[in-house]
């Protein structure tokens, strides 16, 4: 088990289809560049990274990697090495065993299918088996009735909503729906999600 001390330290995960690395700007910059291009990915985030917005992105998670505890994962494919996506660990809270994940996104083509279950199966995995975490917190615009019912039919469970949360693209005042699986939830979710999985 991690100590606050410690922090996150960056490991790689994979399983299931895909594989999840520690964000390395040399390797990954242009395949991450190349595969944020679809507006469409960026609808609900705070900035579109989908062509001059791309940098500002990038340097973000930097940031948020170096100077603010965050683990920014790579989404790959296992077989074909092409990158799929991105999501992260954040708003790390060690002294209260909890964590967020999110900052997801994917290629347009894959919303719906395997690569979301995949990688919330190794990414709660490690945070509720190895880093040994009460808590792991999701939450979405409340606008995204994709992204919420992907957090449902994970089996996450639905908390509440964060009224007037946060300013995003074009000054729209956000509302954010919040989920989480605990621990004592984990079990179950853990066994619906390697059932989907075909495990």
């Amino acid at each position: 088990m991690i100590t606050e001390a410690e922090g996150l330290e960056p490991v790689v995960l994979a399983g299931h289809g895909v594989r999840l690395e520690p964000l390395d700007v040399g390797r990954h910059g242009g395949g991450l560049r190349a595969a944020a291009r679809d507006p469409r990915i960026w609808a609900y985030f705070a900035i579109d990274a989908s062509g001059a917005g791309f940098e500002s992105w990038l340097a973000a998670m930097e940031d948020g990697r170096d100077n603010a505890g965050e683990l920014p994962f790579i989404v790959i494919g296992a077989e074909s090495g092409e990158i799929l996506g991105s999501t992260r660990y954040f708003h790390v809270a060690l002294e209260h065993r909890r964590l967020e994940i999110g900052h997801t996104w994917y290629l347009p083509r894959l919303w719906g299918g395997r690569v979301n279950p995949a990688c919330k199966l190794l990414l709660m995995t490690h945070a509720f088996e190895a880093l040994a975490m009460n808590r792991v917190e999701f939450r979405t615009d409340g606008r995204n009735r994709r992204s919420q019912a992907a957090l449902r039919r994970l089996g996450a469970i639905e908390e509440g909503v964060l009224r007037r949360h946060m300013i995003v693209q074009h000054g729209h005042v956000r509302d954010t729906v919040q989920f989480a699986v605990t621990d004592q939830d984990w079990p179950a979710v853990k066994n619906g999600l390697e059932a989907r999985l075909g495990e």
